[in-house]
């Protein structure tokens, strides 16, 4: 009997909040698509995490997923659901076109749809999808906006509210800051590069606060503060 020929495919998972990390955002994405591939027919030839993502290009690992496919055979990108690809309705847009640019197919593992294929072929549903995105984003304003509220209510009963923590105020980071300050002070009228502390890092197995890998973008972010 012939076997039947697998598609390969790229899973992509994103989280925006350090619960979540912690949680089961990653868990839960990975099993949907899992569910999705063995039941249409791909195969999840590697899985790239971001976390803590806003801006297009604050996402090294969409952009190394981008990257890899532009250098094999794989052309197809499998995600739980659109909003996983971004809810900001600009990024979203950036990343679907840039998607597109070199024919790459996104996979919406919830509906089935092919999103790319979606936008490009048809105007209504790439309004209709446009659609769905202002409501993510919009859903998500109103989150924020509450914990807002909330934050400034327990400041005003209690005097204080905490933020998120800086890198390097939590026990274990004042380490890992030290030497990348060490490794970026001016040494002979020059500094090394964000992306070789990055690489120093991942080298040494110093672990992030997400337990990613250290990126350009990360680095720059903490030693900017």
């Amino acid at each position: 009997m012939a076997h039947k020929t697998l598609t390969p495919a790229f899973a992509y998972l994103r989280v925006s909040s350090k619960g979540q990390v912690r949680g089961h955002g990653f868990e839960r994405q990975e099993e949907t698509i899992q569910r999705f591939a063995v039941e249409n027919g791909y195969t999840v030839s590697e899985t790239f995490r971001d976390a803590f993502t806003g801006t297009e290009a604050d996402r090294p690992e969409f952009n190394r997923m981008v990257a890899m496919i532009l250098g094999n055979g794989v052309r197809s990108i499998l995600v739980e659901s659109l909003d996983r690809l971004a809810r900001d309705v600009m990024v979203q847009s950036l990343l679907l076109a840039k998607l597109a640019q070199h024919g790459i197919t996104l996979i919406n593992c919830v509906t089935g749809e092919d999103v790319t294929a979606s936008m490009s072929e048809d105007p209504m549903r790439k309004a209709l999808i446009q659609i769905q995105s202002v409501f993510s984003e919009l859903e998500k304003s109103r989150l924020v906006s509450k914990l807002r509220r909330a934050r400034e209510a327990k400041k005003v009963a209690t005097g204080k509210c905490e933020g998120r923590k800086a890198f390097g105020e939590k026990e274990g980071e004042g380490e890992a800051l030290e030497l990348m300050r060490s490794l970026r002070r001016k040494r002979e009228g020059k500094r090394m590069s964000f992306a070789r502390i990055a690489e120093v890092l991942n080298e040494r197995n110093i672990p992030t606060r997400t337990g990613a890998r250290w990126h350009t973008t990360t680095v720059q972010n903490i030693l900017s503060r």
